[in-house]
């Protein structure tokens, strides 16, 4: 239940045409729901703006399901992210409206579209390879309403391609730099932007990468001054993140 929701089913019980059992009878599962293998928390879209989202990796096909089912019976939308196949097949057949993006390996489910911020959150990826956690980046911050370009495989290997998007750089207002190897390019974006960046180290480069360690340490050691940094292959993170400063900037 989200605020417009709330506001009008409190509406209606004084104007009579809820009556406060009924009221209590749709309030049943609030602020949370026992699954008994989950708790959902109905409350989170009251207190942060969204629904709760669903993390499905480690859950059964049936786990995620089930949790689809009470969060569009609540809410009507529905993001699920790090989803395998089976368990997308799942939660398509629950709405007709599910996006299912095999690329960012998530769910989408929109009760009607939202609104185009008209700020930017602008995500970029120094790879091809870093693309699954990019799109998860751009499908969380487009699920939850910003406006959302994408400029992919420009990296420090060839810093013209770089160049060449500066003017969509300059013009956003949230970046986000998903990078692995070495993870330079979160620093050279820094370094030519005002805007807040947020870095997103990918577990994609040979043995000394060390499976995304080594472009988490170049990002938490970057010299260029407003540079924010997710956890390993967090697209999710950097998407909501993104998107809450996006919207700071539409107040």
């Amino acid at each position: 239940m989200d605020r417009t929701q709330l506001a009008r089913l409190l509406a209606d019980i004084a104007a009579g045409a809820v009556t406060p059992e009924e009221g209590l009878q749709r309030l049943r599962f609030w602020p949370y729901e026992d699954l008994g293998f989950a708790r959902i928390d109905h409350h989170r879209h009251l207190r942060q703006g969204v629904p709760e989202v669903i993390y499905c990796q480690g859950k059964t096909v049936a786990q995620v399901r089930a949790i689809g089912e009470r969060i569009l019976r609540e809410h009507g939308e529905l993001l699920a992210t790090r989803v395998a196949p089976e368990a997308a097949q799942a939660l398509l057949e629950l709405a007709p409206q599910a996006e299912y993006n095999p690329v960012a390996r998530t769910v989408v489910v929109r009760r009607q579209p939202r609104p185009s911020t008209q700020g930017v959150v602008l995500v970029i990826s120094a790879g091809t390879a870093d693309l699954p956690v990019a799109e998860e980046a751009a499908v969380t911050a487009r699920a939850f309403g910003s406006t959302v370009q994408t400029v992919y495989d420009v990296g420090v290997a060839g810093l013209h391609r770089l160049l060449d998007v500066r003017e969509q750089l300059l013009a956003a207002r949230v970046i986000v730099v998903v990078a692995g190897m070495e993870g330079a390019l979160a620093s050279v974006v820094g370094g030519m932007v005002a805007q807040p960046v947020i870095a997103v180290p990918t577990s994609v480069g040979y043995g000394a990468h060390f499976s995304g360690l080594a472009p988490l340490l170049t990002m938490l050691n970057s010299c260029a001054a407003g540079v924010a940094v997710v956890n390993i292959d967090n697209g999710f993170g950097a998407g909501y993140l993104a998107h809450k400063i996006n919207l700071i900037g539409e107040r």
